[in-house]
């Protein structure tokens, strides 16, 4: 089956309806017009500047430049965990924290899918690499990002909780063990959510577009199916290990908790 090509005035014209959506916000004194503007310009130049770099890529496939790509993938996917973050670790820790826990858990389970699983010749082929890595980092990203500011706010919300705990003689893990498990769930609830959803509620985007590109749906099926597992282990273990990295780090040698290692929320 033959791909529709898209036309530039056709996107100019879904352009517009997001134009027309913006207007009726401001219509609707709703504050998001702007917003909603700049995002969607930057949609069109991010995009178009990965799709120049994705076909240079694709015609070089060299692992140096495969590497790169992903290292600076995981650098942007830390900065935006910090972003998300209202209370977040000071002193680097907290983009330090983020990346760390996204490049144990995404990078090895994306190698091992590529080197078990998928087995493309050679396993780093952009064509696979990126876009796996891509969607893991993704998901994994928003996992992680809401695990550690429902860990770091909660710890300043229950500050007094942890430290009477503490004082009755609990060592770190048992004052903080619940707001641990609480951060670890809410990373993990989104991702278990959309594979409760997926085929049902919703068409998967990967799943999609492979359909729209003429895959068979049964291989498209096989392809989401083991997307999901990949998103949700990369997701998994990256919100476990963050949690634990950065529930560490809230307390000194001597078992205190020390808030004052976190920032002061933004406005």
């Amino acid at each position: 089956m033959q791909v529709i090509a898209l036309a530039w005035w056709q996107l100019a014209l879904a352009a517009l309806l997001v134009v027309a959506l913006a207007g009726c916000t401001v219509a609707g004194r709703l504050g998001m017009g702007r917003s909603l503007l700049i995002a969607a310009a930057r949609t069109v130049i991010q995009l178009a500047l990965v799709g120049v770099v994705l076909e240079a890529l694709f015609a070089v496939a060299r692992f140096h430049w495969v590497a790169l790509m992903a290292l600076a993938m995981l650098l942007i996917a830390g900065r935006e965990v910090v972003a998300r973050q209202k209370r977040r670790l000071l002193g680097g820790w907290a983009f330090g924290v983020g990346t760390l826990a996204m490049f144990l858990s995404s990078f090895t389970v994306a190698v091992l899918t590529l080197t078990v699983i998928i087995g493309p010749e050679p396993w780093y082929r952009p064509q696979y690499a990126i876009p796996l890595l891509g969607m893991m980092l993704g998901n994994t990203m928003t996992g992680v990002a809401l695990a550690l500011d429902r860990l770091t706010d909660g710890a300043w919300q229950q500050r007094s909780l942890i430290e009477n705990r503490l004082m009755l003689g609990q060592s770190w893990r048992e004052a903080i063990g619940d707001l641990r498990r609480e951060a670890m769930r809410s990373g993990l609830t989104p991702v278990i959510n959309a594979m409760a959803a997926a085929g049902v509620v919703s068409l998967p985007g990967m799943m999609t577009g492979q359909i729209l590109a003429g895959t068979a749906p049964a291989l498209a099926v096989k392809y989401q199916i083991l997307i999901m597992f990949t998103i949700t282990l990369g997701t998994g273990f990256g919100t476990l290990a963050a949690v634990a990295l950065a529930s560490r780090r809230l307390f000194d040698g001597r078992e205190r908790l020390r808030l004052e290692r976190l920032a002061a929320p933004k406005g």
